[in-house]
């Protein structure tokens, strides 16, 4: 056998057994793009995570891991009488809380000595990839898309820690000939409204309300409008004609008008409100989610299946469904923003969420009658929905980037 040779077997055998290859007796130098590991830089992310990484080079992970693990501690600090009476209150909320900070301080911790210890000095790889990864190193490249997550995760964590946040008790009245319409202080930092309650702190629980109102309602909407696609797509013919003509009847009533009439029968309430803009919000996904079965039924790992003899039910779950998650994810995300923004204007009308229960759309219309000399009622609520809507629209648009091959640059 030629030395070429003889080193060409050398270098597989070391391939397949995961080792080093030798030439010559001496170890062949890792590959580009792995680095030693630091024990100094380990050391320095278990006091501080993020501050190893950075200090080896990773800056922008390190970056994003500093400010996450900076934001929670000074959050523990700040609140620590509440965090420390918490557990022993009974609320369920401030439970939640309590778990949801300790769980994020524990997770950012282990992220950073995970980054320091083993992703910096794992090498590159550039192939064998698979398409979720792809996804995902392209979906970080997107700065936009990166804020708008960025924003929904402070949004929701600040919703879960808003027990800590707030000041205030949301519903609490204060003095009302003293306390009411306060401007933005150091004692109330987005002001008081008529009754003296702080702005803040109803923002805060606000929050909550409507994040998870329209968390709940889009995967009410996504769940039916999966179900509903996929079955009109996969067995097509009478069943997908009748399927398509009823959501054709459905989209020709407007939105809007259906949610009105149908809140205004039965007393609002936060889950009459979820249920009603859950069931009104499938069609779209519906149509998508039937037009990639449509498309995805006729390809050969499809009809090799059939030749299998497995089932529809194995077919359309084990095999196309996983297909058109891409898709569903985007427009799950989209709609999420669409739904607060739908949320916010029946609270407006007095047809959501009803008082006490703070909620953005019905601390706007509180603020109507005094927008000139207590701007601060409408205005703060009002950012707070554009910043979500906005944020996740951007989500929503990085994924699309991210997960259509088309798109990808």
């Amino acid at each position: 056998m030629s030395p070429q040779g003889e080193s060409g077997g050398i270098e597989a055998a070391a391939i397949a057994l995961g080792r080093p290859a030798t030439h010559g007796g001496a170890p062949r130098p890792a590959a580009a793009g792995a680095q030693a590991r630091k024990p100094w830089a380990v050391a320095l992310s278990a006091v501080a995570p993020g501050l190893g990484s950075m200090a080896i080079g990773r800056i922008a992970r390190g970056a994003w891991i500093l400010g996450a693990w900076a934001i929670a501690l000074a959050t523990a600090v700040l609140s620590r009488d509440d965090v420390a009476a918490a557990w022993g209150s009974g609320r369920p909320d401030a439970r939640i809380a309590l778990v949801t900070l300790a769980l994020t301080l524990a997770g950012v911790w282990a992220w950073g000595i995970w980054d320091a210890a083993v992703a910096a000095t794992r090498p590159r790889k550039r192939t064998g990839l698979s398409q979720w990864r792809i996804a995902a190193r392209i979906f970080s490249r997107n700065r936009l898309a990166m804020v708008g997550l960025a924003v929904m995760v402070l949004l929701y964590w600040g919703a879960l820690l808003a027990p800590f946040l707030a000041p205030y008790d949301p519903n609490a009245q204060g003095n009302i000939v003293l306390e009411r319409y306060l401007s933005p202080s150091a004692d109330h930092l987005l002001g008081t409204d008529k009754f003296g309650r702080d702005i803040w702190s109803r923002v805060l629980y606000g929050a909550r309300i409507s994040l998870t109102i329209g968390f709940l309602a889009v995967a009410i909407s996504i769940t039916l409008g999966t179900i509903v696609g996929a079955v009109a797509g996969y067995f097509r013919g009478r069943v997908d004609t009748l399927i398509a003509r009823f959501i054709d009847m459905l989209l020709s009533i407007p939105r809007l008008i259906l949610i009105l009439v149908v809140v205004a029968i039965f007393q609002p309430s936060i889950w009459i409100v979820i249920v009603v803009l859950g069931l009104t919000g499938w069609e779209g996904s519906a149509r998508i989610v039937r037009g990639q079965f449509l498309q995805l039924r006729e390809q050969e790992f499809v009809q090799a299946s059939r030749a299998l003899g497995y089932s529809d039910g194995r077919i359309i779950l084990r095999h196309i469904l996983p297909n058109t998650l891409a898709p569903i994810i985007v427009i799950a995300t989209l709609n999420i923003g669409n739904t607060i923004l739908l949320e916010a204007a029946l609270s407006f009308l007095g047809l959501g969420v009803q008082p006490p229960t703070p909620s953005w759309g019905s601390m706007v219309a509180d603020g109507r009658e005094a927008m000139i000399t207590a701007w601060w009622i409408s205005t703060f609520p009002g950012l707070a929905i554009v910043a979500t809507v906005v944020s996740f629209n951007l989500l929503g648009d990085g994924l699309r980037d991210a997960l259509d091959p088309r798109l990808r640059t």
